[in-house]
């Protein structure tokens, strides 16, 4: 029932911004959804992480290849946000394989498209999928200085958790926080 309510909720936000869609990622988008990450990494975490690791990171999670691979996977869902067609943000969330927990392991909304609620709504998205699957947490990671992403997921109900370092390769890291949201039933 909570996830029909889930439902509704989504499609009462995507009302108010009838121009918006949220639909799953196909593989023809795939080239698309890495273009746009490119644009997003380079617009917001040259200050935070530098363009050496920008590139690293870009090469091990946005290849076009890749992304159509996830696709195929079971317990790994991604979305794309639709404004008047065009792709200008997208999401992917996956089952962590602990009891009642899926990760939002990607959300991103283009620079000029923030601070409208379309982060929410792939949050919402999000949360229907988790609650669809029995899932009682949804978990992220975000790097310990992206204050403004920190912030707003405070602001759907996110807590820091724990911080992580992990070493990913290539002489980089990934100093993060762990954020939670617990999901009523």
């Amino acid at each position: 029932m909570r996830a029909l309510k889930d439902t509704f909720q989504l499609m009462k936000d995507e009302g108010k911004h009838p121009e918006v869609k949220i639909l799953p990622v196909e593989a023809g988008d795939a080239e698309a959804i890495a273009a746009l990450a490119r644009e997003i990494w380079l617009a917001h975490y040259t200050g935070i992480i530098g363009i050496e690791q920008i590139e690293y990171m870009l090469r091990q999670r946005y290849e076009p290849a890749l992304i159509r691979a996830e696709l195929q996977r079971d317990g790994l869902w991604w979305d794309k946000l639709l404004l008047g067609g065009e792709i200008v943000g997208f999401s992917s969330c996956f089952l962590t394989g602990k009891p009642g927990e899926m990760k939002l392991d990607k959300l991103y909304v283009r620079q000029d498209c923030q601070r409208r609620g379309y982060g929410g709504m792939l949050i919402g998205r999000a949360v229907v999928v988790a609650r669809a699957q029995g899932c009682s947490r949804l978990v992220l990671a975000v790097n310990r200085n992206n204050r403004s992403a920190i912030a707003a997921y405070g602001k759907h109900g996110f807590r820091i958790r724990d911080t992580v370092v992990k070493d990913i390769g290539g002489g980089f890291v990934m100093d993060d926080y762990i954020m939670e949201k617990r999901l009523q039933g």
